[in-house]
């Protein structure tokens, strides 16, 4: 327990003595002394895991640390993706079909329709999709289609809402930049739409007998080509090295992914020399990694795009260097180094199935297909066009669907969009419930906040210091942090969404996708507990923290229930007991109510709704005499990002409680989602830590 104890008392008598002055001004905490206070028992438990001798053991490990986590209240699992109606023209698990890293983002095997697919269809494209990942036969959607009188298209419209900050695909990890530039180039391996590992810019590898050196021969004849299709150079092996050394240089948050995986990597971004980094090209079509140990895993992670190359001659070209601080210097001079500038599709080079044509922030960007791709002859589309459409008009958008301009839409009851399928007959006809996935959404509450309005002044917080100072205190007791959490009806904030039939359908209620792996042989823990092979991480977890609840005296029915599909955290009457212990411990040091800010976008008609049901049971249920909702007002898409999802450090989130954030899985071990609450790691900003 760390630090706990002295942390603890510091902070409380600092913020009691703070409460009693009238004129007290609060200060932003030192985020070390808030990491430790809330998750220095996790970070123990973490570094016991990494130590662990086999994977078995790592995963047991893993499941301790994600049950304190959660134990910790820091933050609340509420949904993962899909789980919900929509109707479509797009034929099934026609793109990569993977839990983890970038692949399924690529959409150059979309197989869409020129009409909506009936339920029956869609059945039958499902149960020849299941026989071809048991070798039963292929998948050919478009010739069960054709088959039927459909008319495969080759064009395929969509929307967003946040445009790519960057075509530079190593100096960010927000999927709203990668999702659009990785259809443009490809990595080592790549999944196909059976779920199956294969060799995309790698033709083969071969893996040393202590399993620490990855040897990858690089395909021979692929193209680096312009945005308007111009060859430029052919891909090598410096290709991925360069992308590897710029990726640890920009420093965007994909470098922790890689710390303590890829020898060296930890030393250079502590000053050392990129020469102790084991990623070299031992010629120009052989690329040689060296991890710090045997990673079964390793694999896994090639799909994410930390590991993408990048085309040096370009890059050198354009402005870029080598060098941590070297290269914080050239991308600070905005009229010399041009590469991968969002506002020049020609900042970039393209060695994908898809060349990116047109980036309008504001409209559109286009993609169109690389005909000197070397598999272009899989590659089902000609073009890609995203729209923007901040969610405003809905109902606009189920027209134009309808016409065939978009290839699908969800079915919402806030927005309207599911009784126009209800009264039109689509929905009998069409509607199908989507794949839930391994992403996790979440809650986070901000034990550490530094921004109470944007720099351009809106979204600003009514709080007075005074209740800035409350609301601090308030959540640095895990009993509060507790009751908040308990209060916050998962299912009741996800019906306006997905509507009431299938409120349950896609809650989460742990971090990690509870059945992501398993153990393969029986593991024994120091208590003598005994996990039998094949027993599901989420059973773990499920085990260790109902172990938690108990020692502290929670009566087994109300145990947080782990599992998907149910409404596993939210009870009122567990709620108010936290609530008074929270009271009971915190005394006079605060005023009640307690206020909670929690920014959204108004014009969307869906946040709306949801804000107004939080508050109203999260009020309802701890009493507006002890916790108050401030609803702040975002009028803007730009504003609401930056108030949370965009906000780039722990210090600039706008917010105490914010549920736009989530994580996908980059890799197939549960280190990919638990690091983010290491020390560093990713997602520590969410809850207001920079540490």
């Amino acid at each position: 327990m760390r630090k706990f104890l002295s942390v603890v008392l510091a902070l409380i008598l600092a913020l009691s003595l703070a409460a009693v002055n009238a004129e007290a001004v609060y200060e932003r905490a030192e985020d070390e002394d808030i990491y430790y206070a809330v998750l220095d028992v996790y970070d123990e438990l973490m570094q016991a895991a990494k130590a662990a001798e086999t994977n078995d053991e790592r995963f047991m490990l893993y499941a301790q640390a994600e049950a304190y986590l959660l134990d910790s209240a820091v933050m609340v699992p509420t949904t993962t993706r899909g789980g919900a109606y929509q109707i479509s023209r797009i034929a099934p698990r026609t793109v990569p079909y993977v839990q983890w890293g970038n692949d399924d983002d690529r959409l150059f095997g979309l197989v869409i329709s020129d009409e909506f697919i009936t339920k029956e269809d869609r059945a039958e494209l499902m149960d020849a999709w299941n026989k071809a990942v048991l070798g039963e036969g292929v998948y050919d959607p478009a010739a069960i289609l054709e088959s039927k009188g459909h008319t495969i298209q080759h064009d395929y419209r969509t929307t967003f809402a946040t445009a790519p900050v960057t075509l530079d695909w190593l100096n960010t990890s927000s999927q709203s930049d990668t999702e659009i530039t990785v259809n443009c180039v490809d990595g080592l391996v790549q999944y196909n739409n059976l779920n199956q590992l294969q060799p995309a810019l790698a033709e083969s590898w071969e893996i040393s007998e202590d399993g620490t050196v990855y040897t990858f021969h690089i395909r021979q004849g692929v193209k680096w080509y312009t945005s308007e299709g111009e060859e430029y150079a052919e891909v090598t092996a410096k290709d991925f090295v360069a992308g590897f050394h710029h990726m640890l240089d920009a420093a965007a948050g994909l470098e922790w992914l890689v710390e303590g995986v890829v020898a060296g990597a930890s030393e250079y971004l502590a000053g050392g020399t990129f020469d102790e980094v084991g990623y070299e090209a031992a010629d120009d079509y052989t690329l040689v990694v060296t991890l710090e140990g045997n990673i079964p895993y390793f694999m896994t992670m090639l799909t994410y795009s930390c590991f993408l190359p990048i085309c040096e001659d370009w890059y050198l070209s354009h402005g870029g260097v080598y060098g941590i601080q070297e290269y914080q210097d050239a991308f600070a001079d905005t009229a010399a180094y041009t590469y991968g500038k969002n506002t020049d599709v020609a900042s970039q080079v393209y060695c994908g199935p898809f060349l990116l044509q047109k980036l309008n922030t504001d409209s559109e960007i286009d993609l169109v297909k690389n005909p000197n791709y070397y598999k272009a002859d899989e590659v089902t589309l000609n073009t890609i066009t995203w729209i923007y459409d901040n969610g405003e008009n809905m109902a606009q958008y189920y027209a134009d669907t309808n016409k065939g301009t978009y290839s699908a839409v969800a079915l919402r009851e806030a927005n309207g969009t599911m009784k126009l399928a209800l009264d039109d007959g689509n929905f009998d006809k069409y509607a199908y419930i989507t794949d839930t996935e391994s992403t996790t959404y979440f809650g986070g509450l901000n034990v550490n906040r530094g921004t109470f309005a944007l720099a351009n002044g809106n979204c600003a917080s009514p709080k007075t210091e005074q209740q800035k100072i409350d609301t601090h205190n308030a959540l640095m007791n895990k009993n509060f942090r507790k009751a908040f959490l308990f209060a916050f009806d998962q299912a009741t904030y996800n019906a306006v969404s997905t509507g009431e039939e299938l409120k349950l359908y896609n809650l989460r209620n742990m971090y990690t996708h509870p059945q992501f792996v398993s153990i393969e042989n029986d593991v024994t823990d120091e208590e003598g507990k005994t996990f039998p092979a094949g027993t599901f991480y989420g059973d773990m977890v499920q085990y260790y923290l109902s172990k938690i609840e108990a020692a502290e005296g929670v009566a087994e029915e109300d145990y947080i229930i782990v599992a998907d599909g149910v409404n596993g955290w939210f009870n009122a009457e567990k709620a108010q007991a936290y609530l008074a212990k929270a009271k009971e411990e915190l005394g006079d040091s605060v005023t009640y109510p307690i206020t909670i800010d929690i920014c959204y976008y108004s014009p969307n008609s869906t946040q709306t709704a949801q804000i107004n049901a939080v508050k109203q049971v999260i009020e309802g249920t701890l009493g507006a005499e002890n916790v108050v909702i401030n609803m702040i007002e975002a009028t803007t898409s730009e504003d609401y990002y930056a108030s949370g999802y965009r906000a780039s450090t722990g210090a600039a989130g706008n917010f105490d409680f914010f549920y736009g954030s989530g994580w996908g899985p980059d890799y197939g071990d549960p280190s990919t989602y638990l690091d983010t609450f290491g020390v560093n790691g990713y997602m520590l900003k969410v809850i207001g830590v920079d540490y």
